[in-house]
């Protein structure tokens, strides 16, 4: 049996907020500032050649949890083996070792081109100067930016930047890549085709440890997911087995005229089904219902609207998703 791509026991982070101005330090005065916690006790098991994704809203921890593996980060608290290797002891190790593409960093040079970037980060990376030409080639074929290679990366596509990225985090041929939100700002055609360089690294063997607050990438990319929430994980299984635990097969959704017995009508739709969230917005009350049977629950719902003096403007019925997971599990929604 293989040992683990990533494990962590008990991680946490804490952070600071705000800064002790330099009249406070020289005076000596006591630290009042208040303190978080961005990661708060992740025990995490990620396997060797699988996709593992950390699904979560903004703000969840999941790109904390991200540095910290790629050793940006010091923990404060917890053990991290990565590859086997503690990156506190050994970084440098972790770091010849993996490949990381990170939200929010700006990791080419768009006066540059792609090749050129390449060159450059292979140096950085120590890449031996004899393998550097073949290495780039490999990198440019995997992320199909051959034919643009020469161009200058002023000139590319948001999402050819993101496959020129990808590439950077290839050239030291690592067993193990990070993700960080890697279709963020991608246009649906860029981001079907990194999600498809994604599994070409699973079939290359290589194991994906990627974030996302995206349920349909996360339901189409990943073999398992943990579903995190300020700084906690609250669930963690394959996307079907997540979807089973909720007690349901259809979903459906309500906007409903607000003219009428809000609370009557919830309770009416109670009998019929499982009232999952509700919420005014835009002068409707939109409901999110959990039901065996839209065929059943739709017309119970009609019912309940006509008894209680409100009207239905708007029905979807779509499948179980991964946000309704979350839904459950948290009670309020992934993109909040």
């Amino acid at each position: 049996m293989r040992d683990p791509a990533v494990e962590t026991r008990d991680l946490v982070k804490v952070f600071e907020r705000g800064r002790r101005t330099i009249w406070q330090r020289l005076r000596r005065e006591p630290d009042r500032r208040d303190r978080f916690r961005a990661v708060d006790g992740i025990d995490l098991r990620v396997e060797a050649g699988e996709i593992f994704g950390l699904l979560g809203p903004n703000g969840a921890g999941k790109t904390t949890t991200m540095k910290m593996l790629a050793t940006l980060l010091i923990p404060t608290s917890g053990t991290i083996r990565v590859l086997g290797i503690d990156p506190l002891a050994r970084p440098r190790e972790v770091r010849a070792r993996l490949g990381a593409m990170l939200s929010g960093e700006r990791s080419l040079y768009w006066k540059l081109t792609g090749r050129e970037n390449l060159e450059y980060f292979a140096a950085l990376y120590h890449v031996p100067p004899a393998e550097t030409t073949d290495r780039i080639t490999r990198c440019l074929v995997a992320v199909n930016l051959s034919d643009r290679a020469d161009d200058y990366v002023e000139r590319y596509s948001t999402g050819m930047r993101q496959r020129l990225a990808l590439a950077r985090a290839l050239l030291p041929d690592p067993p193990l890549i990070i993700l960080d939100e890697p279709t963020v700002g991608l246009d649906p055609q860029a981001s079907r085709d990194l999600r498809d360089r994604v599994r070409e690294l699973r079939a290359q063997g290589r194991t994906v440890l990627l974030t996302t607050h995206y349920m349909e990438e996360a339901d189409q990319l990943c073999d398992r997911i943990a579903i995190i929430d300020h700084g906690r994980i609250v669930a963690l299984d394959t996307p079907a087995a997540l979807k089973r635990t909720i007690r349901a097969e259809e979903v459906v959704h309500l906007e409903i005229g607000v003219d009428g017995d809000d609370a009557a009508l919830l309770e009416r739709l109670e009998r019929a089904g499982t009232v999952a969230r509700h919420e005014r917005r835009n002068g409707t009350l939109a409901v999110t219902a959990h039901c065996a049977s839209a065929r059943d629950f739709v017309p119970a719902a009609f019912d309940a609207a006509r008894s209680t003096g409100t009207t239905i403007r708007h029905v979807e019925v779509v499948p179980v998703t991964l946000e309704d997971v979350f839904l459950a599990l948290t009670g309020r929604g992934l993109r909040e």
